[in-house]
Order: structure tokens, then sequence, then C-alpha cells
């Protein structure tokens, strides 16, 4: 990526979209992970703004992603870890990582590729309403 070009551009030398994230032992510490050892995790699109999925990270998983530059998670049905789109090729390149207030939620923004986040093939894991705006 060269100075001034647009986020999520991909470098056209390299076709690497991956960035990481540089973070301090001090700045780990602040998240705050529940008793299963996990801190939800909601991902948005940094162009649209669209909320795209909620899951689940712990310590290694926020690890993998701040140094891959790809979302990376825990699966609690699977019990393993799992790298958005390494199967499905709609993947997430990391453009930030920010914790809340109390340290014990995290929001990624992301570039999504492909088709979505929702594994349903949906574009955001949020595309059902309650009922009938009023």
């Amino acid at each position: 990526m060269t100075r001034g070009q647009a986020p999520g551009a991909a470098d056209a030398a390299t076709g690497d979209r991956a960035r990481p994230i540089v973070v301090d032992d001090d700045e780990l510490a602040t998240v705050r992970f529940g008793t299963d050892g996990l801190v939800v995790t909601v991902v948005q699109e940094v162009a649209s703004r669209e909320v795209l999925m909620v899951a689940y990270m712990d310590a290694e998983a926020l690890r993998r992603t701040l140094e891959s530059g790809r979302t990376w998670f825990w699966s609690r049905s699977r019990a393993a870890y799992w790298c958005k789109g390494e199967t499905s090729g709609d993947r997430q390149w990391v453009r930030s990582v920010s914790y809340d207030c109390d340290g014990d939620a995290l929001l990624v923004v992301v570039d999504q590729e492909g088709r979505g986040a929702c594994h349903t093939g949906a574009r955001s894991c949020f595309f059902r309403s309650f009922g009938e705006a009023r």
C-alpha cells in the first residue's frame, strides 16, 4: 500500500491487502475476556459502515488477527479457530481494531471481499428484522 492510496485498495505489485496492526502488551491487557476466555467482536465494513457479523475472539484469535491483518475467530460450536473466508473465499481484510470503554467488546473494521460475511451467503448476518416499522 502506498501513501495516499484509498483504504482497502490492494497493492498492485503484490495483491496483498493484509495490514498487520502493531500493539503492545499494555494495550492487549486492556481487553477483558469473559470467564469463557472470549470477547464479543463486532465486524463492520469500512466503506458502508454496515455491521456485517458478530463473533467471538479469545486472546489467540485476537493476536492472529492483529498479526495477520485477516480476521480470526474462535468457533464455539466447533471449538476451533477459523480465519474468515478460508473456505468460502469471502475474506475480511482488517483496517482497524478498537475496544470499547470497558474493554469487554471489540470492533473490527474490514474490507469485505466476496459475497459477504454471513454463512448463508448474505452480505450481512443482520438481514432479518422483527415486525414492521410503525
